[in-house]
C-alpha cells in the first residue's frame, strides 16, 4: 500500500527538522485559497512519486516567527481509497510508512456544506492526528440566513476551530496562533475518537481487523488502530487498486466483508450511517437559523430546481446547451484542428515522398497526433460545463434528481451527466466520471458509456442508410425512413447502456449500495479561475497520458493497413506517375489524373495488407452477420476511430481514403457490390447488422486510451472491449439471422 513519499528536510527533530504540517480538506473548499495565504503563494510544485497528482510545498511562518513545513494534500471528500492516487491523501495525513508523519494536519472546512465536511474531520481525529479546523466561507453560510455555532464545533469534535475567509484574509492570524499551540501542545489537537459504533457486531468486524493493522501505522495506539480498521473496511476489497496492501489485512478484511455479505450486513453502510448519525444528531448545535424566519435565496431557487416535473424539466434543457455545444459548438474548432493536421500530413507526404518512411511519419505519428487534439475542442467545453455546475453548486441538486432513476440500474445519480455526455464523445465523458467518489461508481460508469450512440457513428449510421436504404419512404406517411432509423439507433443504444449497467452492477460489480448523502451547498457565482483551471487540468492528463496510448496504436493501425507493401508492388504506379508527369501538360488534368492513381495505388496496398489478409481469414466469422472481408477491413480499420470505417472502405474501393458519408460514388459502389452469386452483397438487413454492430462495438481506440489513464491498468479497457465486441457480434447475428428467417433481405 505504500508509495514512496518524502516531504522536505529529511533531518530528524533533535537536528532541528522543520515541523510539517499537512494541510487536506474536501475538494472546492478553498484550501488552495488558504494554503497560499498561509505561505505567501511561495509553493514549490513537483509530483507525488509514482502518479501523476501535484504536491505543493510551502513555508509558514507562523505567530512568534517559527518556519513550519506545509504540504497541500490532494483534496478528497473522505480517507476511503480505490485507487493509488486516492491512497496519497490517508498516507499524507496520517503517516502510514514510509511516509514521514506531519506534526498537525490543518482541515479546511467550508462551512456552507459542513456536514458533508464533517465526515472527513472525524475519520481524520480517530486517527490521533493533532488537528486544527479552519472554517471557511463563513459570509456565505451567513448570506443564506444561517449562523455558525464555533464554542459547540469546539466542545463536540474536542480540537481548536477556527474561522476564516479565504477571500478577505480574515481570521488567519488567529489560525497561525492555533497551529502553534497544536505544534507545541499535540493533545490539544488530538481529543480521541468521537464516534464508537455501539453496535456490536461491528465493533467486533472493527477489532479483528484492527489485530492486522501493521504496528509501524498504528504504534500501539488501539484507538488509531481501530480507525484504520475502519478505513481498511471502506477501503480494501475485490476491486480495489491498492496491490500493496498488506495481505494478512486484506485477507482480514475480505473475510468479515464475505460473512457480512452472508447475513445480509453492508458493512460500508454501517460505518458511513454511524458517523453520519454523529454529526447529524449534532448538526442542529452547529448551525441555526436565524430567527426572521424567511426563505433563504438557495431555498428559493430550489424550490424550483429540485421540483419533480419543473426541475427535472430545466435539467434537461440544461444537458441539451451542454448536448448541443459538444456537437455543434466544438464542430468549427474540430474542422480547424483536423484540417490543420490534414495539411501537415498532406505537406509531409510532399516533403518526405510516398515511400514507407513519409507514410509512417504522416498517416501514422501525424495522424495520430492529430487524433489526440482533435477532441480537445469537446473535453474543453465539456469541463467547462461540469466546472461551471460543480462551482454553482448544482451539480449537487443533479445527482439528488437522478440518484432514484440510476440507483435502481446499479448506477450513481452523477452517472447521468457522463452518460448524456456519451452521446457528444465517450472520451470525455469517461473522465467527466472523476466527479464520483467511490471507484466501483466511477469503473461502472466508465464501462456503459461507452455504449452511448457518439457522433463518431453518426458518418456510419448515414452512409449505410443512404446506400442501403429507401430515402423517399415514409412510414405513416409522413415520417421519413432515414430520421426514423437514427432515432431508433439513439434509443436502441441507450436501451442497452441502462441494461448492461444493471448487469454489470449485480454481478462483475456487485457492492454493498452505500447511501447517497448529499449536503446541497448553497449557489454561488461561480470562481472562473477554478472552472478554467479545471478545464486545463483534465485536458492536459487527456493530451499527455491517453495521448501516448493513441498515437502508438495509430502508428500500430497503420503498419496492418500498409504491410506488405514492397518497392516492387509500387513500381508500376510510380512509372505511371512519372509517364503522367513527362506526357501530361495541363496542371489541372495532371493532378486528377495523379491522385486517380494515388487511389488505386491504396486500393491496391490495402487489399494485399495484414488487414486484407486477417479481413479473408475472419470472413467466415464475419458471414453470419452478413458481413464479407471488405467489410471485414472496414471494421478492422475503425478500431481507430469509428468514422475511419468510412475512410477505410473508400479506399478499398478505389475511391480514396478521403471519402466522407456524403460520398456518392462510396454508396453507389456499395449498392452495386455482388456476391458470387450475383445477389446483392450489402442489402437492408446487411446495413442494419453494420449498424447494430457499429452502435455496440468499442471501435474506438481513444475510449480504450480514457479508461486505461483513469483505471491505471489494461485489465478494465480490453474487459470492455471484450464484453462489448461480443453483445455486438452477438447483437449483429440475431438482427441478421433472425431477419433472414423473417424474411426480410
Amino acid at each position: 500500500m505504500s508509495i514512496p513519499v518524502s516531504f522536505g528536510d529529511s533531518r530528524t527533530a533533535a537536528a532541528g527538522r522543520l515541523a510539517r504540517v499537512a494541510i487536506a480538506g474536501n475538494p472546492n473548499t478553498g484550501k488552495t485559497t488558504v494554503f497560499n495565504r498561509l505561505t505567501g503563494s511561495r509553493a514549490k510544485v513537483g509530483n507525488y512519486p509514482g502518479v501523476t497528482v501535484d504536491r505543493e510545498v510551502g513555508m509558514l511562518a507562523l505567530a512568534d516567527g517559527r518556519k513550519v513545513e506545509m504540504i497541500d494534500v490532494p483534496g478528497t471528500y473522505s480517507l476511503s481509497a480505490r485507487s493509488r492516487e486516492e491512497q496519497i491523501a490517508i498516507q499524507a495525513i496520517c503517516g502510514l510508512p514510509p511516509l514521514d508523519a506531519p506534526d498537525a494536519v490543518l482541515l479546511v472546512i467550508d462551512s456552507t456544506q459542513l456536514v458533508r465536511n464533517l465526515y472527513l474531520a472525524l475519520q481524520v481525529i480517530e486517527t490521533e492526528m493533532p488537528v486544527v479546523l479552519a472554517l471557511n466561507m463563513s459570509d456565505a453560510l451567513e448570506a443564506n440566513g444561517l449562523v455558525l455555532d464555533r464554542a459547540a464545533l469546539e466542545r463536540e469534535l474536542g480540537v481548536p476551530v477556527v474561522t476564516v475567509s479565504g477571500k478577505t484574509g480574515e481570521g488567519f492570524d488567529e489560525l497561525r496562533s492555533a497551529l502553534a499551540r497544536v505544534l507545541d501542545q499535540p493533545n490539544v489537537g488530538r481529543p480521541g475518537a468521537r464516534w464508537r459504533t455501539e453496535d456490536p457486531i461491528l465493533q467486533s468486524d472493527l477489532n479483528a481487523v484492527a489485530k492486522h493493522v501493521p504496528a509501524a501505522w498504528h504504534h500501539g495506539n488501539e484507538s488509531r488502530a481501530r480507525a484504520l480498521a475502519a478505513w481498511a473496511l471502506l477501503s480494501i476489497d475485490e476491486r480495489d487498486e491498492l496491490a500493496d496492501a498488506p495481505s494478512e489485512l486484506r485477507a482480514a478484511v475480505l473475510s468479515r466483508r464475505k460473512f457480512a455479505a452472508a447475513a445480509g450486513r453492508e458493512i460500508d453502510g454501517e460505518i458511513i450511517r454511524g458517523r453520519y448519525g454523529w454529526i447529524d444528531a449534532r448538526a442542529p448545535l452547529f448551525v441555526k437559523e436565524r430567527a426572521s424566519g424567511e426563505l433563504s435565496v438557495t431555498d428559493r431557487i430550489d424550490r424550483v430546481l429540485l421540483h419533480p416535473i419543473i426541475g427535472f424539466t430545466l435539467f434537461l434543457l440544461a444537458m441539451g446547451v451542454v448536448f448541443q455545444s459538444l456537437f455543434t459548438w466544438a464542430e468549427p474548432v474540430m474542422g480547424a484542428i483536423d484540417g490543420i493536421f490534414a495539411t501537415l500530413e498532406a505537406g509531409t507526404l510532399s516533403a518526405l515522398g510516398h515511400g514507407w518512411v513519409g507514410d509512417l511519419i504522416a498517416r501514422g505519428l501525424v495522424r495520430g497526433i492529430g487524433v489526440v487534439f482533435v477532441f480537445l475542442p469537446q473535453i474543453l467545453l465539456l469541463f467547462f460545463f461540469l466546472g461551471l455546475m460543480e462551482d454553482t453548486g448544482y451539480m449537487a441538486r443533479v445527482a439528488f434528481m437522478m440518484d432514484r432513476l440510476m440507483k435502481s440500474i446499479g448506477l450513481h445519480g452523477r452517472a447521468f451527466v457522463p452518460m448524456i455526455s456519451g452521446f457528444a464523445c465517450a472520451v470525455p465523458a469517461i473522465l467527466a466520471t472523476r466527479t464520483m467518489e467511490r471507484q466501483r461508481d466511477r469503473l461502472l460508469t466508465m464501462l456503459v458509456v461507452p455504449l452511448m450512440t457518439c457522433s463518431a457513428r453518426l458518418p456510419v449510421y448515414t452512409l449505410v442508410i443512404a446506400a442501403l436504404f429507401s430515402t423517399d419512404t415514409k412510414v405513416f406517411g409522413f415520417l421519413p425512413v432515414p430520421g426514423l432509423m437514427m432515432v431508433a439507433m439513439y434509443v436502441f443504444s441507450t436501451v442497452i447502456a441502462l441494461v448492461a449497467g444493471a448487469v454489470l452492477g449485480r454481478t462483475l460489480l456487485r457492492a454493498q449500495n452505500v447511501p447517497l448523502i448529499l449536503e446541497m451547498p448553497p449557489y454561488r457565482v461561480p470562481h472562473w479561475p477554478s472552472v478554467l483551471r479545471m478545464m486545463w487540468t483534465k485536458s492536459q492528463s487527456f493530451v499527455t497520458e491517453a495521448g501516448k496510448v493513441i498515437v502508438v496504436c495509430s502508428i500500430a493501425m497503420w503498419f496492418f493497413l500498409r504491410f506488405p507493401w514492397s518497392a516492387d508492388d509500387a513500381l508500376p504506379f510510380e512509372r505511371e506517375r512519372t509517364q503522367l508527369v513527362a506526357t501530361v501538360d495541363d496542371e489541372g488534368e495532371r493532378e486528377i489524373a495523379l491522385a486517380a492513381v494515388g487511389r488505386r495505388e491504396e486500393a491496391a496496398r490495402l487489399e494485399q495488407s495484414l488487414a486484407a489478409t486477417v479481413g479473408r481469414a475472419i470472413e467466415p466469422a464475419l458471414a453470419p452477420l452478413g458481413f464479407d472481408w471488405k467489410l471485414g477491413i472496414g471494421v478492422m480499420g475503425a478500431f481507430v476511430a469509428r468514422e475511419v470505417f468510412i475512410g477505410t472502405m473508400g479506399a478499398v474501393y478505389g475511391i480514396g481514403s478521403d471519402a466522407d458519408a456524403e460520398s456518392t460514388a462510396l454508396r453507389d459502389r456499395m449498392r452495386a457490390e455482388k456476391r458470387p452469386d450475383g445477389s446483392p452483397a450489402y442489402t437492408p438487413l446487411v446495413g442494419l447488422s453494420v449498424m447494430v454492430f457499429f452502435a455496440l462495438a468499442c471501435q474506438c481506440m481513444s475510449t480504450l486510451a480514457a479508461v486505461k489513464r483513469e483505471t491505471h491498468t489494461w485489465r478494465w479497457p480490453l474487459f470492455l472491449f471484450a464484453y462489448m465486441t461480443v453483445v455486438a457480434y452477438v447483437a449483429s447475428f440475431v438482427v441478421y439471422q433472425g431477419g433472414r428467417l423473417l424474411g426480410a433481405t
